[in-house]
């Protein structure tokens, strides 16, 4: 990692977000700014913002003045901020599409005037491969969903959003990347992620809910892996200019089957049910990540058994 650096973390009091600043303040001297409006907020049981280091702003990515704040005297950007999760995607398609939009540009707009910015690193997501990615890597054809498809705004908008940030690049020179995660989980998850769920409802010894047969197919990374590579992308320069799959495909399984895993490893008696889900899902979702083996030397270490009993334990700490 750069010494002597200052870092945005956009969405940074989310998941992913929270776990990035805890790992700079462990193994960087680089002080870390984030911006969040705290609509989901990982940071409340967190002593991350007691810290000289940290600076935390309240604010929108949508407030162009606020983001130029945020963005002032910094060296590298991490830009995570979107709307997130499934559901809240498709209750508020609009909204999802501003801030991923408006949003993004606002952010890159205020760190290309920003003359110190050493990376900029946008967050994009694997639902830019549609329904069916089987090891998809980074130059496949991208498959999205159909036009007033709720559940595709957010894949649509985050493709744009790459486009955008890799075209700083290509005009200006500014050194972007991209990120596409795949399935991140851990502990201090927030939202309505699977594993989220099913742990919190199995070690309460309630209903474990799967839409329809359960037969989705995803590939799980653990949260120290997706961090490891956003580490590399922000150290390395082989990162600029390109976008990078970051996940575990070793780790894949049915989400029936993540749901039996996480009552077995929780010792729990939870039922599984099945649910009427009338929606586009994701049938199959798993990574290629050579690429960033190859150029950044990204290799996923937590395989899922060891990820889910770490989670499991976090969650019960805190019951």
């Amino acid at each position: 990692m750069k010494s002597g650096g200052r870092i945005l973390i956009t969405g940074g009091a989310g998941f992913i977000g929270s776990s990035l600043a805890r790992r700079l303040l462990e193994h960087s001297d680089s002080d870390v700014v984030l911006l969040d409006n705290l609509h989901r907020n990982a940071l409340k049981d967190s002593p991350l913002l007691s810290s000289p280091r940290v600076t935390m702003i309240t604010g929108d990515v949508l407030d162009r003045e606020t983001v130029k704040q945020a963005v002032s005297n910094c060296t590298e950007v991490v830009h995570m901020a979107a709307i997130a999760g499934v559901d809240t995607v498709m209750r508020s398609p609009v909204l999802t599409m501003r801030v991923a939009l408006q949003g993004t540009l606002n952010v890159l707009e205020a760190a290309f005037e920003e003359s110190r910015i050493r990376r900029f690193v946008d967050f994009s997501t694997s639902e830019v491969f549609g329904r069916y990615a089987y090891k998809v890597t980074e130059g496949d054809q991208n498959q999205l969903g159909a036009v007033g498809e709720a559940r595709w705004t957010y894949a649509v908008s985050k493709l744009a959003t790459e486009h955008l940030a890799l075209s700083y690049h290509r005009q200006h020179g500014f050194p972007a990347c991209s990120i596409r995660p795949f399935n991140i989980f851990g502990p201090a998850q927030v939202g309505e992620g699977a594993v989220h769920h099913f742990i919190v409802r199995a070690l309460a010894g309630d209903v474990l809910r799967v839409h329809n047969d359960g037969a989705q197919i995803r590939s799980w990374c653990y949260i120290d892996d997706i961090v490891d590579g956003i580490m590399l992308v922000l150290d390395r320069d082989e990162a600029v200019g390109e976008s990078f799959n970051i996940g575990n495909p070793r780790s894949t399984l049915t989400i029936y089957n993540l749901a039996r895993e996480v009552v077995r490893l929780a010792g729990s008696s939870s039922p599984i049910e099945m649910v009427l889900w009338p929606y586009a899902d994701v049938e199959l979702r798993i990574p290629d990540v050579g690429k960033a083996r190859r150029l950044l030397g990204f290799e996923p270490k937590i395989d899922l058994e060891e990820g889910l009993l770490r989670t499991i334990a976090w969650y019960r700490e805190r019951q």
